[in-house]
């Protein structure tokens, strides 16, 4: 719309000038936004109700004090709060899901409960304004002239959205709404101040599966002409990619994928995605992953696969990872990092490969940044890969999230592991909270009997009572030249790897959380280099190498712990089948210990049941079912805090209490790589921190406890923020012991501080 006055002759606008002096009329913003939220809704088929909040959410800029406050003559304004009142009066009960949404465009989600709607009723709403705050006009009517005289008009009356009864599902839907408007805001914004950034984004790439389809039995295909892997493991993964065909043809729903490891399950769920989304008009693909390290490894399949769908332009339009090192942290703010950095904020891309805390912390959030990706999941197939590391505390509200992301936004979800959790088995528990409930369909025919077909580990258990010394387990590696050994503690880890380092020298290698991103990477590629040049290379881990990570070692050792953690360590042995048998042998260290909650519960489990007399297999699906369903009667399903903000629908508390991983951890920037430390270190205390920063950090950054920079002798310095205030980060620190980095081991705190460690 062309900047020219209303009726009236005067011309409202919604933001300052921009660069080029370019001021934003208010019509334009909200007719924008409106008709955008109705295109990112209608998918879902509350087009008309996001279209309404498009038009209201901005409707207190029509006040003179927010006209004042463009010139920079006011400040301290609410100019949402009464387009969420006009909302709820007009509208009544069809408003109350439109004037959530619009009262937190700018707040976040707010608490969705009588009492508080209330409070934005027009007789109530200039009473609950913080006082920090004003509201841009009292009275509605003079914003509501304004708007007409623009030449907007509201609707008579609404259709209310459809909203599951159930509170987990209820507050899914109200974030489904919710993203669309955001979105919307947030892009409308970026096309008036950022119009170059804007051009950037066009045109979109779709994802045309039935091509995709092609591109990927091409590349599977040749792949198969060149066997890498036994022929009994080629079997098998041959198998498993025509059940995974085979099963896409079926209706959109929940699904298992259940196969064991160096199946195939990477690109044979990849099969299935593609051809599942060409067969119901499906728009994308997410792809969610518990590691980082796996992630890497996951896109460079996905890409070499799907090269040929760029059509000559960036791949990372087509297939965009978003996590915190998807922007490689040499990059700096070049063109291409900026795109996928704009792409990440809304996952506009065809296929998106994500991390189980950005995804999942989305889904429970009530930010707008964080919330405007998620209608992108409507009409998806969405991909968890290695579900097992799921917390136990978050899977009931989590299965009934996704339970409606399938049901009610014509999405399908696959659950893909070797060691398939018995959520089904949750079914009634899940029902509280969706109506939908839990109730996957199994990709894999039970008659192709993969499990058995695919035994190619011995498993050599410990003797009921025995414990080996650390001493004696390395004498058990004289002989070998290719061995991997996991163990449950980190400090177990760097004991062994020195106890080791005597015979082994240059040829044995550690790897653990204690180490940065940029070291494990450099790790695991000489590693795997080592194993496919067939060199002498001994890797002593903790379970980071697990779930996921492609390792071919002929012996592996695992210390006890969880059972579906030794089945995924029996990954890393004989992973393509071209040993007879791999060996991998189980033991219990004589100073065990284990990492506190559910992990010391499931390796208790273990234990327990290593005693029976039948003993433990890691080849029988029904067996992980068992140890499962049992792990599930003694460990804490629920999380008390997070259940009850769940049924209250209060979304400020939901956000705060869903943690997929323990907020009791900062990161600590490390001199793992002393250039870019240096570099690091002096923009912090220069410049403070910023996007780009974080980005470029977090390959050098390890995780410790919180309390760690509370004490002087670690000498973590804050990082400063930028703004009006100077204050300090919580989240960020400086480590400023170079001494403290071990080249082999990662961060070492000394032993007088060992209790600091994360």
């Amino acid at each position: 719309m062309r900047p020219f006055p209303n009726s009236e002759g005067i011309i409202y606008f919604a933001h300052s000038e921009n660069d080029k002096g370019v001021r934003n009329p208010l019509r334009a913003h909200l007719a924008g936004v409106g008709n955008r939220a109705r295109g990112f809704a209608d998918v879902f088929e509350v087009g008309d109700l996001a279209h309404l909040t498009g038009l209201l959410h901005d409707l207190g800029k029509y006040g003179d004090l927010f006209q004042r406050r463009l010139e920079g003559k006011e400040s301290g304004l609410d100019h949402w709060s009464i387009g969420a009142s006009v909302c709820l009066e007009k509208f009544k009960r069809e408003g109350i899901a439109p004037a959530l949404i619009i009262q937190g465009h700018h707040l976040g989600l707010q608490w969705w409960e009588r009492d508080e709607l209330k409070k934005l009723w027009p007789t109530e709403l200039e009473k609950h304004i913080p006082e920090s705050r004003r509201l841009t006009e009292r009275d509605p009517n003079v914003l509501l002239e304004r708007f007409r005289a623009d030449g907007l008009t509201l609707p008579e009356k609404v259709s209310g959205m459809p909203l599951d009864p159930k509170s987990a599902a209820a507050m899914l839907d109200v974030r489904m709404l919710f993203s669309a408007l955001t979105d919307a805001d947030y892009l409308e914004t970026e096309e008036h101040f950022k119009p170059e950034a804007a051009e950037m984004r066009e045109p979109t790439i779709d994802l045309r599966p039935g091509e995709a389809v092609e591109v990927l039995d091409r590349h599977l295909a040749e792949l198969a002409s060149k066997p890498s892997s036994s022929s009994t493991i080629a079997a098998i993964r041959k198998d498993l990619l025509e059940a995974c065909r085979t099963a896409a043809d079926g209706e959109q729903g929940l699904f298992t994928l259940t196969a064991p490891t160096g199946s195939g399950k990477t690109l044979s769920t990849l099969a299935f995605a593609l051809r599942h989304a060409m067969q119901h008009g499906m728009r994308r693909i997410v792809v969610v992953m518990p590691f980082l390290s796996i992630i890497d490894q996951t896109a460079g399949v996905y890409r070499e696969a799907l090269a040929e769908m760029a059509r000559g332009e960036a791949m990372d339009r087509y297939l965009l990872e978003h996590h915190s090192l998807a922007i490689d942290a040499t990059a700096g703010e070049d063109q291409g990092s900026r795109l996928r950095g704009m792409l990440a904020e809304n996952w506009d891309a065809p296929i998106v490969i994500t991390t189980s805390v950005q995804f999942l912390e989305s889904l429970f959030s009530n930010s707008p940044s964080a919330c405007r990706k998620l209608h992108r999941l409507a009409r998806s197939v969405v991909v968890f890969d290695e579900v097992q590391t799921l917390p136990l505390k978050l899977v009931l509200p989590t299965l009934a999230a996704l339970s409606h992301v399938s049901a009610r936004y014509r999405s399908s979800v696959v659950f893909s592991t070797a060691t398939q959790p018995a959520f089904r088995h949750l079914d009634s528990k899940v029902r509280e909270f969706c109506s939908g409930g839990w109730h996957p369909r199994e990709i894999v025919p039970d008659e192709l009997k993969l499990f058995k077909r695919a035994h190619r580990i011995h498993v050599d258990w410990p003797k009921r009572g025995e414990r080996l010394a650390w001493e004696d387990l390395a004498t058990r590696f004289g002989g070998l030249d290719q061995v991997l050994c996991i163990v449950n503690l980190k400090k177990h880890a760097r004991h062994f790897f020195h106890i080791l380092k005597p015979s082994w020298g240059a040829d044995v290698f550690h790897l653990s959380t204690a180490m940065c991103p940029r070291h494990r990477a450099a790790v695991l590629k000489e590693v795997r280099g080592r194993l496919e040049r067939k060199e002498r290379c001994a890797l002593v881990a903790t379970q980071c190498v697990e779930a996921g990570v492609d390792l071919d070692f002929p012996a592996a050792f695992r210390a006890l712990g969880p059972l579906d953690s030794i089945a995924q360590a029996a990954g890393r042995c004989n992973r393509n089948g071209k040993l007879e048998s791999g060996v991998l042998q189980v033991f219990i260290p004589e100073d065990a210990g284990y990492p506190m909650g559910g992990y010391k519960q499931a390796s208790d489990l273990t234990a327990v049941l290593l005693n029976r007399e039948e003993g433990l297999s890691i080849d029988d699906p029904a067996g992980f079912d068992d140890y499962f369903r049992r792990l599930y009667d003694i460990a804490k399903l629920e999380d008390p805090l997070l259940l009850d903000a769940i049924k209250r629908k209060h979304f400020p508390e939901v956000r705060k209490y869903y943690r997929v991983i323990d907020q009791d951890t900062v990161n600590v920037l490390v001199a793992y790589d002393r250039e870019p430390y240096g570099e690091l270190a002096e923009e912090a205390r220069s410049k403070g921190l910023s996007r780009d920063w974080v980005i470029r950090a977090r390959p050098h950054a390890v995780g410790c406890f919180r309390r760690a920079v509370a004490n002087a002798l670690v000498e973590p310095v804050p990082v400063r923020l930028r703004g009006r205030k100077q204050t300090e980060s919580d989240d960020w620190f400086l480590y400023l012991r170079d001494r403290h980095y071990d080249p082999d081991t990662g961060l070492f705190i000394p032993s007088e501080l060992e209790y600091l460690e994360g």
